[in-house]
């Protein structure tokens, strides 16, 4: 069985890029088959892993708007795991897309074509652009889970309740089994009090599980995109590697749980 987990926050720079990389290295690591999908226009995932946007002749924006095989796009990645690209046309992607029928499922039919096309993963992990436009909605109606990296700084958490509220409408309207996996605590540093105190307010207001262990804040992940690779190769017994392997264990433990049975509201 494959679990989709889209990775989402609409505020930037609380290294969603970076959580998407790590995480599916570490995966890898534990010999699961991983599939990294780069939704935003700025390709800063499909940078980090080495790729070059500016090289590539198709990319994730042909597969949802033009309706290519996916399989046209897959690209290996040094990091052991399979990667669909994006490029600055994205961009034009949600434009494109507003004005069609069933435009939240555009990432589920890749998906199922993937699926038809006999090209099976364990995990699939969708890096959502920095925003809740269509792209984000229509990840969010392809995954099973949801998982909302966190910057712990107390102006961080301002948008969590919107997306919360996006989570809901899709659970309505284009996804019931959608579950919010939880927050992982991101650029996390231990010294202070005033990073736990966050967190803790976060899992008190929103009624959160807290994934961790929190990813600390280090050097070592700005230096990893420069040599495409994800800290785990780069850096493998630093810390943040290190807590990357801990959080993909753990999401692989839930990813065994039961599902809970939501009753209707």
């Amino acid at each position: 069985m494959t679990t989709t987990l889209a990775i989402a926050n609409q505020k930037g720079g609380v290294a969603k890029t970076t959580t998407v990389a790590s995480l599916g290295a570490a995966l890898a690591e534990l010999g699961h088959s991983v599939l990294l999908v780069d939704l935003d226009p700025q390709a800063c995932l499909t940078f980090s892993l080495g790729i070059d946007p500016e090289d590539l002749e198709l990319s994730v924006h042909h597969v949802l708007t033009k309706g290519l095989d996916p399989t046209e796009v897959l690209i290996e990645t040094d990091d052991g795991v399979d990667l669909v690209p994006a490029t600055i046309e994205l961009a034009r992607a949600e434009a494109e897309l507003l004005t069609r029928t069933g435009r939240e499922h555009v990432l589920r039919s890749m998906i199922e074509a993937l699926e038809e096309a006999e090209v099976d993963y364990d995990w699939i992990l969708l890096d959502c652009p920095p925003s809740l436009g269509v792209l984000t909605v229509a990840a969010l109606t392809a995954a099973d889970g949801v998982l909302v990296p966190l910057q712990c700084e107390t102006l961080s958490h301002r948008g969590v309740g919107q997306l919360l509220d996006t989570v809901h409408d899709v659970r309505r309207f284009t996804n019931r089994g959608l579950e919010v996996w939880g927050v992982l605590p991101t650029l996390y540093d231990g010294r202070t009090n005033h990073a736990r105190t966050v967190l803790e307010t976060i899992s008190e207001t929103y009624d959160l599980e807290v994934v961790e262990p929190p990813i600390p804040k280090t050097i070592k992940f700005a230096e990893a995109p420069a040599a495409g690779r994800s800290i785990l190769a780069t850096s493998r017994s630093s810390k943040g590697a290190q807590a990357y392997r801990e959080v993909a264990g753990n999401l692989v433990a839930r990813s065994q749980r039961p599902k809970v049975k939501k009753g209707k509201r």
